[in-house]
């Protein structure tokens, strides 16, 4: 568990975060479609929430993915993943999401640096990445205010709901 600002915390996703997860993601639905949609998808009742929770809980203990909630109190406000993991590579990728009435504070940009450490120290990956639509300019934010450098655009290589592929920025950070 890490502290950001004394009053956030970041956490591993655990069953008693179903209910606010799923209030997080009805309640930000528009804000989260475009490019978080099959987690929507899988969190508009607190039991999708449930059956989510323990398919994250399986994923992050045979180290297939790792997602943590930000929370305010109890409630989740925000998810951090690292996923795409190649172990071989030792490298992985974050996708992050933060409910609207938080953002612009800092605190994803805060959270990918803590995990980014843990991802470097404790998880032994030494490449980390971050792919964002240029025009997504929070997420761009974040991914420079975390040390990420932009590396090239990814052609075409996400596919939002009910659109065409868009073309994506990769930015990357290194283990020191």
């Amino acid at each position: 568990m890490f502290v950001i600002d004394g009053n956030y915390i970041i956490d591993v996703i655990h069953s008693a975060d179903s209910k606010s997860l799923s209030e997080l993601m009805i309640s930000n639905h528009e804000r989260f479609y475009r490019y978080f949609p099959k987690t929507l998808e899988q969190n508009l009742s607190e039991k999708a929430s449930k059956a989510f929770i323990k398919q994250k809980e399986i994923q992050f203990n045979s180290k297939a993915e790792f997602l943590f909630v930000l929370k305010e109190a109890s409630s989740v406000i925000g998810l951090i993943y690292i996923k795409e993991l190649d172990w071989n590579k030792k490298q992985g990728e974050f996708a992050y999401c933060i409910g609207g009435e938080f953002s612009g504070k800092g605190l994803i940009s805060k959270a990918v640096k803590l995990l980014s450490r843990h991802a470097f120290d404790i998880l032994g990956l030494e490449v980390l990445q971050i792919m964002v639509h240029k025009d997504n300019i929070p997420s761009v934010r974040v991914a420079k205010n975390a040390g990420f450098e932009w590396q090239k655009t990814m052609n075409k290589s996400y596919a939002p709901p009910n659109e065409e592929a868009l073309d994506m920025e990769l930015y990357e950070l290194y283990k020191n």
